[in-house]
């Protein structure tokens, strides 16, 4: 099976072509124009100017990324695209690109979960098996589910407010030093004391596997305004957020795992997925819960981890493999659980 896939739900137009084969999956090409200059003067992404410039570079890269994967559209055997969730503006220019080519061709449209995308990663770049366990962390999602196979997901905990990754965007504009805020933070947490500024652990120490990140992010505001940070400052200042926000996320895995052991004893693997995953830091320390857990440690290379048109189209092929295809009529979603059945959380601070 070949399957194209189409990511257009943040700020990164991507497109790759995927294909299955007797030797396992294989990345025939993986093609991603981000959107840094259009949006690092605003400290973030906005909508009207990500769907435009979707608009802009979709074709060129649809085009490159058939043409270095030796692929004709008569040969694929789907067209897959991110339909939610996501910027509305964003996921219909890339849905309606799909459709269109899909219809030209006469293959099926495969209509994808941007979550699944990262959630099904790992069975891209290494043997997982069903099921296991996943924190799935990016700049807008922050959850922990059990993966028990494609299209089957159990919530079991989420984010009370803020995702990690949309954390660390604001702590990293607060403290001076661009966007993204994760990739900054991380290179100057290097230099840094992650110990000076004593920064709160959000929900450490309670029981379940929700989140919440607005506290620290206020935390952070309150040390930038209270001083003029010097460049000594802003380095252990950015350790002391990515120390704080790795604890939580540690924590909080470290309940599900313990959940997931006993609920689930023919799972063996903890995955990290989605932009955050990337983090280093939070990589070393979710090795280790899981070793000490007996459960493998699996994430996707770096470049996987975050938005990309590879984990579309493996998500496509694995839904195809389903025969989950979707009609040429199918909307977009901006928003769309992965556990549909998990209820909504109240908030923080109040009681569900």
């Amino acid at each position: 099976m070949i399957v194209l896939g189409i990511e257009t739900s943040c700020d990164e137009t991507a497109a790759a072509v995927v294909a299955s084969t007797g030797a396992g999956p294989r990345i025939l090409s993986n093609l991603i124009q981000a959107q840094l200059v259009e949006h690092s003067a605003y400290g973030g992404v906005v909508p009207e100017i990500a769907a435009r410039a979707h608009l802009d570079y979709l074709e060129t890269i649809v085009t490159a990324a058939l043409s270095e994967a030796g692929i004709t559209l008569p040969e694929l055997d789907a067209v897959a695209a991110a339909a939610g969730p996501g910027l509305i503006g964003g996921l219909i220019v890339g849905t309606m690109l799909a459709k269109g080519l899909a219809w030209a061709a006469q293959k099926p449209f495969l209509a994808v979960n941007h979550l699944e995308g990262h959630a099904l990663t790992v069975r891209l770049t290494d043997e997982v098996d069903f099921p296991y366990l996943i924190l799935l962390v990016s700049g807008g999602h922050c959850q922990l589910l059990v993966c028990a196979g494609v299209g089957r997901y159990s919530r079991l905990g989420t984010t009370l407010d803020d995702a990690a990754g949309e954390a660390f965007d604001k702590a990293a504009k607060l403290i001076g030093l661009g966007y993204p805020g994760g990739p900054a933070i991380e290179r100057a947490a290097r230099r840094g004391d992650p110990f000076r500024f004593p920064l709160p652990r959000p929900l450490k120490g309670r029981p379940g596997c929700d989140f919440s990140f607005s506290g620290l992010k206020t935390a952070v505001r309150q040390i930038t305004a209270e001083r003029r940070l010097d460049p000594h400052d802003r380095a252990d200042l950015a350790a002391s957020v990515e120390c704080a926000i790795c604890d939580a996320l540690i924590d909080r895995t470290a309940n599900a795992i313990g959940w997931f052991c006993r609920e689930h004893p023919a799972g063996r693997t903890l995955v990290a997925a989605g932009g955050v995953a990337s983090n280093g830091r939070l990589r070393q320390q979710l090795a280790a819960i899981s070793e000490s857990a007996g459960l493998r440690f699996v994430a996707p290379p770096p470049a996987l981890c975050t938005d990309n048109g590879a984990m579309i189209a493996w998500a496509g092929l694995e839904r195809l493999r389903c025969g989950l295809v979707d009609s040429l009529n199918s909307s977009v979603r901006p928003r769309w659980p992965l556990d549909a059945t998990a209820p909504p959380r109240p908030g923080a601070g109040v009681k569900a």
